[in-house]
């Protein structure tokens, strides 16, 4: 493959070859190849003509085709020497299904000075029968532009095309208040209609309603693969446990959610639900849940104000008031102490998944505000041992190579905290060839990672060294500006805990900076001086943002929570007062139980000996509270 910098006359680095298909329809007995990225083929804004590599001849030779199909090669100084290429990220429209250019329209010549007649190129793109649109190149933009631009989940999520970039809140808005003018026929002229579904359902907020199909088979899909989660399903077949029960709901809303929603509702559970991340939730799930008749207000790519205003509709609707959260950071928790504290007075209890939400919480406690039991789902054995270790373990992998494409092999890579995310981080990254170091404030975590093999250093010294930087603490302003400034050119940037303030993302949006949107959730960070950084899905959750996890794990952990729900609704007055709590070991080892049949795996039962000398029950528990797996 063919690279180098796209300055002074020179070929795109993104340039590179397909070998044996033609440039030009009447070339395809010519030793030239066609390059397939949009930034391998360079348009001259001066010359009307297009050129790249050419196969069989050694840079710096370079094949020029004029607009007649016709070529010639000349050495690279003379073909530059007149001609100086757009900026790599110039559109150029696809090739057809045989890999060539589409025929130009007209009957346009152009002489062999390569004096063009016009400076625009127009090509008909066979596949549509229409000329395709214009599209503006994917240039330098100031960072006003750069947070809160909205994507499809296609990107990493397995979702379907995307779509127009207007707000799904704006269109219920809009169509809200058209109507309001019931009377006038023109009042909801030119207004955007409420989606509903097709039962006329439209209580809702998603991307776009017509997703469900494909939506539904992603959530099918993710029930093969949760056993845990479908057990419960089909033991509730005969039982409700959670009859009357109200949760509002706030997490990751991807497949492996739904499959937990649908089964709270199996339950006897009703719900209301948002999203706790703006860029991970899967669009044609969310309209699958929608065309269910789940009251659903998330999609990807929400603003900051976008994500409270869902939160505040999965809170309060007429009629409908919540007696139970699940929260995934804390965030609808938060807003129902600032904006509804009266609602907490129904509220049985809290059910709360991540590290930050439950700091949240103990602050609470520890203030002596909170008002309700709630359960601490984020440091029970089956979400610490499997999903923060074996879940990041694989995805931290995925999301990285879908956004950088990169090769770890002999890279650099510092991350920051050394607990069970930190650790699964750590494991695969060195199982890829990754030359791994930690940072650490423990020193029994710190001891851990030196027991492993990992050098514990403090960022600062490595940080000028290190190819990625991957933070894992759950903590605020792990990396710091400072850090960022003395990071070399190149220098990747994610975060694998929950909140988006372990980077300092916000001291980037000042003028002397730019940011270069690269593709879905990759944006280029520029400094005065030419060096930038690779900062993935703007600090936040890197592997839900930029990837999915693996749905058996998810089961483990969704299944801990949906127990933990019928353990704090069902509970007699008096069990649980308003404190943090863990979730009993009994049914921990009962949601280990419910996957163990997926592995074929058969437990060894105790004789009534063996059970009196341990001094514990045939059916467990089998460990005490502060056994440590």
């Amino acid at each position: 493959m063919a690279s180098a910098e796209a300055e002074d006359g020179q070929l795109s680095p993104r340039a590179s070859l397909n070998h044996g298909k033609p440039l030009h329809p009447g070339t395809a007995n010519r030793p030239a190849v066609q390059a397939y990225a949009d930034e391998a083929i360079l348009i001259d804004e001066e010359v009307d003509c297009a050129y790249t590599v050419a196969d069989k001849h050694p840079l710096p030779t370079v094949v020029v085709e004029d607009m007649s199909g016709e070529m010639e090669l000349l050495p690279m100084k003379s073909a530059m020497s007149s001609r100086r290429p757009r900026s790599p990220s110039t559109y150029v429209p696809d090739v057809d299904d045989t890999g060539s250019f589409p025929p130009p329209s007209g009957k346009r010549r152009m002489s062999r000075d390569v004096t063009p007649r016009r400076k625009q190129i127009s090509f008909m793109d066979e596949r549509r029968g229409k000329t395709p649109p214009k599209r503006s190149s994917r240039g330098r933009r100031s960072v006003s532009q750069s947070s809160t631009d909205s994507y499809s989940s296609a990107s990493y999520s397995g979702s379907s095309s995307d779509e127009d970039d207007v707000s799904p809140r704006e269109k219920h808005q809009d169509a809200t208040s058209a109507q309001v003018h019931t009377n006038g026929a023109s009042a909801n002229k030119g207004r955007a209609k409420t989606q509903t579904n097709s039962k006329g359902f439209s209580d809702f907020c998603v991307k776009n309603i017509r997703q469900a199909a494909f939506g539904r088979r992603e959530i099918e899909i993710a029930e093969q693969e949760m056993p845990g989660l479908m057990a419960l399903r089909k033991r509730a077949s005969g039982d409700t446990p959670l009859k009357g029960a109200k949760i509002a709901g706030c997490t990751h809303l991807t497949a492996q959610a739904a499959v937990l929603i649908e089964t709270l509702v199996a339950c006897g559970a009703s719900v209301r639900w948002c999203a706790c991340n703006i860029y991970s939730t899967q669009n044609e799930v969310a309209a699958a849940l929608a065309e269910a008749g789940y009251p659903i207000f998330a999609w990807r790519g929400e603003t900051e104000d976008d994500f409270w205003w869902c939160i505040e509709k999965s809170i309060s609707s007429e009629g409908w008031q919540p007696n139970m959260i699940l929260d995934d950071g804390g965030d609808l928790t938060h807003v129902m102490y600032k904006k509804h504290p009266h609602m907490f007075g129904m509220i049985k209890g809290i059910v709360e998944e991540s590290v930050t939400g439950v700091h949240r919480l103990y602050q609470l406690s520890k203030s002596g505000t909170l008002t309700v039991p709630a359960m601490n789902v984020n440091d029970s054995v089956t979400k610490q041992k499997f999903d923060n270790l074996y879940s990041c373990r694989e995805s931290v992998l995925d999301a990285l190579k879908r956004t950088t494409d990169i090769m770890f092999g002999g890279k650099h890579v510092v991350v920051c905290g050394y607990g069970e995310v930190g650790k699964g981080c750590c494991s695969a990254l060195r199982g890829l060839g990754a030359i791994v170091c930690v940072t650490e404030i423990d020193p029994i975590c710190a001891l851990q990672a030196s027991m492993e093999g990992f050098k514990v250093v403090t960022l600062n010294e490595v940080i000028r060294q290190v190819d990625v930087v991957i933070t894992a603490s759950g903590n605020k302003n792990v990396v710091t500006r400072d850090h960022l400034d003395r990071m070399k050119t190149g220098c990747v940037v994610c975060n694998m805990g929950h909140s988006n303030t372990e980077i300092d993302v916000d001291s980037l949006r000042t003028p002397e900076l730019t940011w270069e949107k690269v593709r879905s959730q990759v944006d280029h960070v520029l400094w005065p001086d030419g060096k930038r950084i690779i900062l993935l899905a703007e600090g936040r959750l890197v592997n839900l943002s930029c990837s999915s996890v693996p749905s058996f794990v998810v089961s483990i952990t969704a299944a801990t929570q949906a127990l933990a729900l019928i353990e704090l609704f069902n509970a007699p007055a008096g069990r649980y007062k308003q404190d943090v709590y863990l979730l009993p070991k009994k049914m921990d080892e009962y949601v280990a139980s419910l996957h163990l049949p997926a592995f074929d795996a058969h437990l060894t039962e105790l004789s009534d000996e063996q059970a009196r000398y341990l001094g514990i029950g045939k059916a467990g528990p089998f460990k005490p509270n502060y056994y440590r797996y």
